[in-house]
């Protein structure tokens, strides 16, 4: 904490900056133990994190003093890997929960601090991964195999490589494997992924606006269906539906439960609303608020009305027992919404409130001080007595030529001049 230059007024309000990690790197957890005493006395197990998705835990048997973002060699078969720290303290035993591990699980252990000559394998294995994916894709497809490789992550050493590959059904990659070792001549491993893990290793921004959350936190992939669309009434639509990935997008489990259980009390959509004027049809429903919309048109919005649940539920009832209410709202008076399918694609929508802007008293003439009462009648109390002035002559004004202040007509002196 001393030696830490986020203090408070200084950008972190005195929590320490040893929680905080690079955002930009995937599945990032902020340590909010970090600082606390004691919080790594109790376990001596490290997160590790590799390339993308990739997060292993270690056992830090050397006592090494890390911290988060220090780059440490680990063990591997063969060889050492090289992943950077990124949870240490209480927090990696909640972690590993996910992972369905305890703490008596065996552990393989970190090595060291990675040296400058690690760093340096690390780089020259990690410039020939894309190279080896693409040379990789094309013996598959000599070898006529249905499969997709769509990443490759050499270890840090540059012993040993991972092909992640998609694949519909199950595939006989065992010559493959023969013909990668041959022609790369290291150890290989073959890892089946899905398309959300594809992404995930992959990244990028999503339709929100943010990175995708397979990239950023989600670990676990739930399976998502389109009935998770149909409780939040979002249009059936394959474009707007899919992710990245070309599956249901994630985020569509985010709030169905909340859905679920606010559309509890809602009647059947497939009841129809009697009243002695007309019949009224289910047309749509805001769940949150607890409101339905009816129309009298089963197929078009027609006449829409807008109701509490409440009130469609005393309706109903009053319909099985055959009654009909004057309409659909308590009070008598029908809340109707007439509305333009046009509207928000006009062009010239945002012209109409500057415009009324400027007459209220906007632009440059809005910013005039307009004169008082008093100042007015000043100014105007001159012209009203040169008025009366030139009135008094016969109680008219004569026909052509101008006046002076008595009155007399200056015509005859303009043409003798």
């Amino acid at each position: 904490m001393d030696n830490c230059k986020y203090k408070e007024g200084n950008g972190c309000s005195g929590i320490c900056c040893e929680g905080c990690g690079r955002m930009d790197s995937p599945l990032n957890t902020f340590d909010w133990l970090a600082g606390v005493p004691g919080n790594y006395e109790d376990t001596d197990i490290v997160e590790v994190q590799f390339k993308n998705t990739r997060k292993g835990y270690y056992k830090n048997s050397n006592a090494i003093p890390l911290k988060k973002g220090d780059v440490v060699a680990v063990e591997a078969t063969p060889g050492h890997d090289i992943g950077t720290v990124t949870l240490t303290g209480r927090l990696v035993l909640l972690q590993l929960k996910k992972t369905r591990l305890t703490p008596e699980s065996e552990f393989k252990r970190i090595y060291r601090k990675a040296k400058p000559v690690d760093m340096e394998k690390f780089a020259e294995a990690k410039a020939r991964e894309h190279d080896t994916m693409i040379r990789s894709r094309q013996i598959a497809k000599d070898l006529e195999l249905d499969m997709k490789i769509g990443d490759v992550e050499y270890q840090g050493d540059g012993l040993k490589a991972i092909f992640y590959y998609i694949a519909d059904n199950r595939v006989d990659f065992r010559q493959l494997i023969k013909v990668l070792a041959d022609v790369f001549k290291i150890k290989i491993e073959m890892k089946q992924i899905g398309a959300r893990q594809e992404a995930g290793r992959i990244g990028g921004i999503g339709p929100c606006g943010r990175e995708l959350c397979c990239a950023t936190f989600t670990t676990n992939f739930v399976s998502v269906s389109t009935s998770a669309a149909r409780f939040q009434d979002i249009s059936l639509n394959p474009q707007k539906l899919a992710g990245q990935c070309a599956k249901l997008k994630c985020c569509l489990n985010y709030e169905v439960d909340a859905y679920v259980e606010a559309s509890k009390g809602m009647p059947s959509r497939d009841i129809e609303l009697e009243t002695k004027d007309s019949t009224y049809y289910f047309f749509k429903a805001d769940i949150l608020n607890g409101l339905l919309t009816y129309s009298t048109d089963k197929y078009i919005a027609a006449n829409l009305v807008t109701i509490p649940v409440k009130r469609a539920s005393y309706i109903i009832e009053m319909n099985r027992r055959g009654e009909r209410p004057d309409s659909l709202s308590a009070g008598g008076a029908e809340e109707k919404h007439s509305f333009d399918l046009l509207e928000q694609e006009n062009i010239n929508r945002f012209d109409n409130n500057s415009k009324n802007k400027r007459r209220k008293g906007g632009g440059k003439s809005g910013n005039r001080q307009q004169p008082n009462k008093s100042e007015q009648q000043q100014q105007t109390q001159p012209r009203e007595e040169g008025s009366r002035n030139e009135h008094k002559h016969n109680g008219r004004r004569p026909k052509g030529g101008r006046h002076n202040a008595n009155g007399a007509s200056t015509k005859g002196n303009d043409d003798k001049k």
